[in-house]
């Protein structure tokens, strides 16, 4: 048995500029999106890496780095006695690239020259933007005992989400015999694949890529640094390019696993955390989800009646009802306001007594929500200033916009970030 956390190092790729998650990716990279109330995106592959004891990790990104930059310093600290790290790599200008990274496969290879620096046999090449608990030592395992050259992790999906990913073709021993990225509705029976008799049930008959990868370490620097000097994209041109040539196989993974790169995916995934028993168990006693341990107060709750709900550290709650919500950190909710079906992302301080006069001084709302407020289909990104008498019911009757102060995309009403809604404010 090889030893993974010295043979294996962890990419994981932080993404473009995140459009399709605006306002959330406005002033934040997506890998920094806070998810779950207390979390950010990009502790979850940095948990799947921990609790599959692979500890050497590099996030890399370029677009509004900062607070990923910020969270991942302040959370993930490692024994000096050991070689474990979570490093961030910025897309720079050097004498030999003065290119930001043009995709994927471009961000690595410009990677290439820190990753070259530590002694490795395997590249675990990861997204910053999915939900989804994974032990990487069982995929890393089967592909040492498949003597395979890249190995991808497969989801089976059905014929409506298939469209959308890279869809794959196996033989018997499951090595990957044919790819076709983002396939046409009407090319889809070619497609199918023996994906199990429990997948198969659920009408999963489609081979998803995940996008996440196995590399041997020489064959990703001969790909990369002199096969396909110019290739971009993993998913789009390197995968495809490299199937007839090298053993490359399927790992099919059955679990929960959803790419939130959408605001609707990415609204569905939070508020499915709320159900009795969620698909994505945040309460596991072994795949726990690590991230910033951060010195705040209990919740205080009064008069709320609260049901299917995560309420956050440090909230201070006095409102009517809360249903099938999520509440993020330092949330102030006020009194007789309900919030239904809808992820209140919180504040990143609390205002101080001297702070909440001075606003009323100069008529701003305190920071968080405020009395008799109705909120529904909802998310209020954080520091927000909602007034008192605000009313925001999101749903399939309200059309796309972008407002200076929200957003709505598929009758979700997204509250920009810091945004101030004066009493009475409706959508």
């Amino acid at each position: 048995m090889f030893n993974i956390s010295k043979s294996v190092v962890a990419v994981i790729l932080g993404g473009g500029a995140g459009t399709r998650l605006y306002p959330l990716t406005s002033n934040r990279s997506k890998p920094a999106v806070p998810i779950a109330g207390k979390y950010r995106l990009v502790d979850i592959p940095i948990s799947n890496c921990i609790n599959s004891d692979i500890n050497r990790m590099f996030v890399l990104t370029q677009f509004n780095s900062a607070s990923l930059n910020k969270h991942i310093k302040n959370t993930y600290h490692f024994s000096v006695f050991s070689s474990a790290f979570v490093d961030i790599l910025a897309a720079e200008q050097t004498p030999d690239n003065r290119s930001w990274f043009q995709g994927t496969a471009d961000a690595v290879r410009q990677s290439l020259r820190h990753l070259q620096q530590h002694d490795f046999e395997y590249v675990l090449i990861l997204s910053g933007d999915q939900l989804y608990q994974m032990d990487f030592e069982e995929m890393l395992t089967k592909h040492v005992d498949d003597g395979a050259d890249i190995s991808i992790a497969t989801i089976p999906v059905a014929e409506r989400e298939a469209p959308e990913f890279g869809i794959m073709k196996t033989d018997g021993d499951h090595l990957i015999t044919s790819f076709i990225e983002k396939p046409k509705k009407e090319l889809l029976p070619e497609w199918v694949s023996d994906t199990g008799p429990e997948m198969a049930a659920q009408g999963r008959h489609y081979l998803a890529s995940m996008g996440i990868y196995i590399f041997n370490r020489k064959l990703l620097f001969d790909l990369l640094l002199e096969e396909s000097p110019d290739v971009t994209d993993f998913g789009k041109e390197v995968i495809p390019g490299s199937i007839e040539k090298y053993k490359v196989v399927s790992y099919q993974y059955d679990g929960y696993w959803t790419d939130i790169g959408h605001i609707y995916s990415f609204f569905e995934a939070n508020i499915a955390l709320t159900e009795d028993i969620p698909t994505f168990n945040l309460y596991d006693n072994v795949k726990t989800i690590f991230s910033r341990a951060r010195m705040l107060p209990p919740a205080k709750i009064s008069g709320t009646t609260l049901e299917k709900t995560l309420i956050s550290d440090g909230c201070i709650i006095t409102a009517s009802r809360i249903e099938s919500s999520i509440v993020g950190i330092r949330t102030r909710i006020g009194h007789g306001t309900t919030i239904v079906s809808s992820y209140i992302m919180g504040g990143d301080f609390y205002e101080t007594i001297e702070e909440m006069n001075r606003a009323e001084e100069k008529g701003l709302p305190k920071i968080g929500i405020g009395d008799r407020c109705y909120i529904k289909n909802t998310i209020i990104d954080k520091n927000c200033r909602i007034g008192n008498d605000v009313r925001i019911n999101g749903g399939s009757h309200l059309k796309d916009v972008d407002h200076a102060l929200y957003t709505i995309k598929d009758g979700i009403v997204v509250v920009k970030k810091g945004a101030i809604l004066p009493d009475g404010f409706v959508i």
